[in-house]
C-alpha cells in the first residue's frame, strides 16, 4: 500500500529534490505541498516534469484537514516554520520527517511528548546522507582516544541557521565519548570575538557560509605530534534523497521522537 506524502518548502534546493525522488518511487505518492507563495497554485504549474495537478497550501492546518489520507510529511522549509508545521501534523496524525534544523530543546521534548502520547513517529535528521552518518559515527569513537578537536561545518550562504544541525548532533556525539574541557592556552583571548567560534562542552564548531557549497564538513582531532581528520562533503543534494527515503519508511513504525539518522541504521 502506497504511502501518502506531503512535502513542506516543495521549492528549495532540498524540496525540489524530494518532490523528484516522491514521484519516481512506486510505493509512495505526492498528495500535497505547503508552500508559502503558492498558495492554490498546483505542482504542475511550477514543475514541468510533474504530470499531476498536486495542490499547493501556504497553511499546514487546512493542508491536513483537506488530504486526511497523508501519511507523512517531509519538512523543509525554514526554521521559522519547520516547528508549526511539523506541530500541526501531528496534532492531524501524519508523521513527519523533518529536515529543517534549528529546534529549541524545549521543542524537541515537546514534539517527543506529543508523538508519544499520540503513539506515533517522528523524526528530525539533521543530515540525511549517509556518508555524513558515518562521519558522525567515526567522529564519536576517535573521541575515545583524542579530546581535542574542532568541528569546521561549510554550507551554502543561503542557510538560515548555524551552526548547522549536523555540527551539533556531532559534538553531542562526541560528547557523549569524551569529558568538557576547555581547549587552546589557558591565557588564550579573542581579539575578535567570535575568531574561536562557538562552543559546545568544550568543542569549537566554525560555520563557513559561502556560494558554491552544499553540505561539508570536517572533524579534526588533535594530539601531541599528530591530527587525525573525518570529512565528508555533499556536492550534490541527490545524495539526501537515500536518508529521506529510509526515513519515510521508518517513521511508519517507530514511536515518539528519532533524532539523527545514526540512531535508526
Amino acid at each position: 500500500m502506497a504511502i501518502n506524502v506531503v512535502i513542506a518548502g516543495p521549492r528549495g534546493k532540498m524540496g525540489s529534490e524530494a518532490v523528484k525522488m516522491v514521484e519516481n518511487e512506486t510505493n509512495f505518492r505526492l498528495v500535497a505541498c505547503i508552500d508559502h507563495k503558492n498558495n492554490g497554485r498546483t505542482l504542475d504549474t511550477i514543475f514541468p516534469d510533474v504530470e499531476r495537478s498536486i495542490p499547493i497550501y501556504d497553511d499546514a492546518t487546512k493542508c491536513f484537514e483537506n488530504h486526511k489520507d497523508a501519511d507523512v510529511l517531509i519538512e523543509l522549509s525554514v526554521p521559522q516554520a519547520g516547528y508549526k508545521h511539523t506541530k500541526s501534523a501531528l496534532e492531524h496524525h501524519v508523521r513527519p520527517v523533518v529536515g529543517t534544523t534549528g529546534f529549541t530543546e524545549v521543542q524537541l521534548k515537546e514534539l517527543d511528548e506529543f508523538a508519544q502520547r499520540n503513539n506515533m513517529g517522528c523524526m528530525i535528521i539533521p543530515n540525511f546522507a549517509l556518508g555524513a552518518v558515518l562521519m558522525m559515527k567515526f567522529a564519536k569513537m576517535a573521541a575515545t582516544y583524542f579530546p581535542d578537536v574542532d568541528i569546521i561545518e561549510k554550507h551554502h550562504d543561503q542557510k538560515l541557521d548555524a551552526p548547522s544541525g549536523t555540527a551539533i548532533k556531532t559534538a553531542e556525539l562526541i560528547s557523549e565519548n569524551r569529558k568538557a574541557k576547555t581547549q587552546g592556552h589557558p591565557k588564550e583571548e579573542e581579539t575578535i570575538p567570535g575568531a574561536r567560534g562557538a562552543d559546545l562542552d568544550g568543542i569549537k564548531l566554525h560555520s563557513v557560509r559561502l556560494p558554491g557549497l552544499v553540505a561539508h564538513q570536517e572533524v579534526i582531532f588533535g594530539s601531541p605530534g599528530q591530527t587525525l581528520t573525518i570529512k565528508h562533503d555533499s556536492m550534490d543534494r541527490s545524495s539526501f534523497m537515500d536518508g529521506v527515503k529510509l526515513c519515510v519508511n521508518k517513521v511508519m513504525e517507530v514511536k515518539g521522537l528519532i533524532y539523527g539518522l545514526d540512531t535508526i541504521l
